[in-house]
């Protein structure tokens, strides 16, 4: 056969296997793949839920029982609001972010030792879709676990007779997505960075639980001595806190435009740095 035939047994070949299996055309989103990737992220949780939601909401529901049964009477009011109402909501946004930070920053330090990077890295996913779908799926977890975690917070509120308000709905929805989201890219950042877990367990030791716990949870910032409280003022924490918190007593300590303003500028520094990271593959396809 000459080089004509071969070339046209080839070409029709080629046009069998396309009628068969069809062509795979993405447009501007490669969104089966983007939803794949989340959907791995979120069944990877899901697997070992008592692990990553059960155990979480207990431990928080701990905090509660044991600070409001331990302090809460001999606890003055914080602002006019009881102490267990103050309390409450900053346990549970806590939740959230701790949550969505371990999400993402586990599956990328697991998946580089064990050497499956690659089969994250391999797809025709941009770097877009895949800081998209890395902190989809963290969001998720934390979101989850916040949820479930208000909803027995609530129960045991109405138990001891101090039930849970709503103030204002957008601030509760807005903060906690913002929290969610902004540790899910922190929880990016710190699993690209991190080659080994005492690396992720520094990272989130020195950097992820000073900002959680000097940022107004257990306590108002007001009371602080100074230099403290104006140290506070810095903590991007302490207003995904206030503000979450907001929602639920109708009080806030910080303003809310200052908060909104922050956690949204933080979320786009955030989610530029997890692309750029992504994109140049550092510490990824080494």
């Amino acid at each position: 056969m000459d080089g004509a035939g071969r070339a046209k047994k080839t070409n029709l070949a080629a046009t069998n296997l396309k009628a068969d299996f069809g062509v795979r055309r993405f447009g501007a989103v490669n969104w089966l793949g983007l939803w794949t990737l989340y959907l791995k992220e979120v069944r990877r949780f899901m697997k070992v839920v008592t692990q990553t939601v059960v155990a979480p909401v207990v431990s928080t529901l701990l905090f509660l029982v044991v600070f409001t049964q331990a302090f809460g009477a001999s606890r003055p009011a914080v602002a006019g609001v009881p102490f267990v109402e103050f309390l409450a909501p900053g346990l549970i946004i806590m939740a959230v972010l701790t949550n969505a930070f371990t999400n993402s920053a586990s599956s990328l330090i697991i998946a580089k030792v064990q050497g499956s990077i690659v089969d994250v890295l391999m797809p025709p996913l941009s770097a877009a879709e895949l800081t998209v779908a890395f902190v989809a799926g963290a969001a998720t977890r934390g979101l989850l676990v916040g949820a479930i975690t208000a909803a027995t917070s609530a129960g045991f509120m109405v138990a001891i007779g101090s039930p849970m308000q709503i103030g204002a709905a957008w601030a509760i929805l807005y903060f906690a997505f913002a929290a969610a989201t902004i540790f899910a890219m922190l929880g990016v950042l710190g699993g690209i960075w991190a080659e080994k877990f005492d690396q992720l367990a520094a990272f989130s030791n020195f950097i992820i639980t000073p900002l959680t716990f000097l940022s107004g949870t257990f306590y108002s910032v007001e009371r602080l001595p100074e230099p403290f409280r104006t140290a506070s003022q810095y903590n991007p924490v302490y207003y995904l806190i206030d503000g979450f918190r907001s929602g639920f007593t109708g009080q806030a300590e910080a303003s809310l435009t200052v908060g909104v303003t922050m956690t949204m500028a933080l979320m786009l520094i955030f989610g530029f740095a997890c692309y750029w990271l992504l994109r140049s593959g550092y510490k990824l396809k080494d």
